[in-house]
């Protein structure tokens, strides 16, 4: 870019300014010695000491020094990186805040630690099962009248799914395996297993598998196929997935990462023995899901204003999410005992308070779109000031909900879908059965979802308009008017008030 001549000073002016002061930053600020924030460009900028800044056409503020600057190249400074932040007295109000969050936050940690999951004796039923892996060693195909003898014959009627599979059984072509343990104790040991021609998971030679040892079984029956081994797809699906984030987001990338990573650590290490433990789902969720937050948003988004004021907004919607689920999961009699897994959970524990693990689960699943929410709601705001430093609270709310409804439609969406999408094979079978839509949504499996996406929803909506509000009202009180900023005259006036603008 090419820079207009320096015009002269005006002598009258006892700053040596030529024009409006544009992008000052004052003592006191953390942009104290940038002209425009981190260094950024051309400005008539004012640059006192600091780390040095760009006093415009003037000359350099190194360490310690002082220039004035000129012309401002187009009226404006050319400010690269965030914006400003927000001067020290509102972060003192947001300090004396979120500091007393976070310290009850890290006791609520220490009291609930459950220090592992308690142990049981197993019951060999679904999950609670002993696992090894295993391997197909061969594979060979026999008649299936050879391998089922013991099977009750077909009785000829194939409209049924029962007879049909006993028909298959007596005539079709079985798949006979040998499987060899290959961890454990029984370490090189085989077994046989049959494979019927209509299961829907067939093997293959040479293919990993996991194996379920049941010790009180006859010993030709304590091993059993249970599973694939599919660790090796999904650590390269994983792989992949980090090195995406690295090189599109590169150090941000890496950061984030590293944020996923401790908050799978609260959840495995904190919220899931705790709960084990007996302690209260509900209060457990609240304190693993505030840690988390704290930990993923200041992790990714840096320990400044901005990411504070998103954590707020945060912290505003999960009280809402928690007061509406505990609310209507107490009104609808959800007992969040609803299918084989948690008839499990409450027969192994049966001190664990099932609905409120199911409010638990509700937290915890909001948490993570809220985050993206609120985030993009407080850089919206900043982004809107930076544009324009003179908007009101007032004018940067009303600019920034515009785009918060676009967010709100896409987000509302989104989570409908995916847990429509989870529940799919439920909602097939009343589907099948030609259930009205009245009688589907009264059921407790389908009222749990309906809940659940209603309430993370209703808290998602409510996040754009807090958290907008909260960041228009503190960005907008930014930086306390300095008279050595005020112009002389001249276009531009700013009146009084320093401003840096992006483009």
């Amino acid at each position: 870019m090419t820079t207009p001549p320096r015009p002269p000073v005006d002598p009258h002016d006892p700053t040596g300014h030529s024009g409006p002061s544009q992008g000052y930053a004052g003592p006191g600020d953390p942009d104290f010695g940038h002209g425009a924030h981190e260094g950024g460009g051309h400005g008539s900028g004012h640059s006192h000491g600091g780390t040095g800044g760009h006093g415009g056409n003037a000359g350099h503020g190194g360490n310690g020094g002082h220039s004035h600057g000129g012309h401002s190249h187009g009226g404006h400074s050319h400010g690269h990186g965030p914006a400003a932040p927000v001067s020290k007295h509102l972060r003192k109000v947001i300090a004396a805040v979120l500091i007393p969050f976070a310290a009850a936050v890290v006791v609520g940690l220490v009291v609930l630690w459950p220090g592992g999951a308690p142990s049981h004796e197993r019951t060999g039923v679904g999950f609670d099962r002993q696992t090894q892996e295993g391997r197909v060693a061969t594979l060979q195909r026999v008649d299936c009248k050879e391998v089922n003898v013991a099977q009750v014959p077909p009785t000829g009627d194939t409209s049924t799914p029962e007879g049909r599979e006993a028909q298959q059984r007596q005539t079709g072509q079985c798949a006979k395996a040998t499987i060899e343990v290959t961890t454990g104790p029984d370490k090189g040991r085989t077994f046989l297993e049959i494979v019927q021609p209509g299961a829907p998971r067939q093997l293959t030679e040479g293919q990993e598998v996991v194996v379920a040892y049941a010790p009180d079984a006859p010993r030709d029956l304590q091993y059993s196929v249970v599973d694939v081994n599919r660790e090796l797809p999904l650590a390269l699906l994983a792989g992949i997935f980090a090195l995406a984030v690295v090189l599109v987001g590169r150090m941000r990338g890496v950061f984030a990462l590293v944020a996923l990573a401790v908050s799978f650590a609260v959840l495995v290490l904190f919220i899931l023995p705790a709960i084990l433990q007996g302690s209260n789902p509900l209060l457990v969720a609240v304190v693993g899901a505030s840690a988390i937050m704290l930990i993923a948003l200041y992790m990714c988004h840096g320990v400044t204003a901005r990411t504070s004021v998103a954590v707020l907004g945060t912290l505003v919607s999960l009280l809402l999410i928690g007061v509406l689920g505990s609310g209507f999961i107490g009104s609808a009699f959800l007992s969040g005992n609803t299918d084989d897994n948690t008839g499990l959970i409450h027969g192994l524990y049966p001190e664990i308070d099932m609905s409120g693990l199911l409010l638990a689960g509700v937290i915890i699943g909001s948490l993570g779109v809220l985050d993206d929410v609120t985030v993009t709601q407080t850089s919206a705001v900043w982004e809107l000031h930076a544009a324009d430093p003179t908007m009101g609270p007032r004018a940067l709310y009303r600019a920034a909900i515009r785009i918060g409804r676009d967010h709100i439609a896409s987000v509302v969406n989104t989570l409908v879908l995916a847990y429509a999408g989870a529940a799919l094979p439920l909602l097939l079978l009343f589907s099948i059965a030609q259930s009205s839509v009245g009688s589907v949504a009264n059921s407790e499996l389908v009222a749990e979802e309906i809940v659940r996406t209603l309430v993370g929803s209703i808290g998602l909506v409510a996040s754009v308009p807090v958290t907008t509000a909260l960041a228009a009202l503190v960005v907008s009180a930014d930086r306390p008017v300095s008279p050595s900023a005020a112009p002389a005259g001249g276009p531009g006036r700013t009146g009084g008030r320093g401003r840096r603008r992006k483009r």
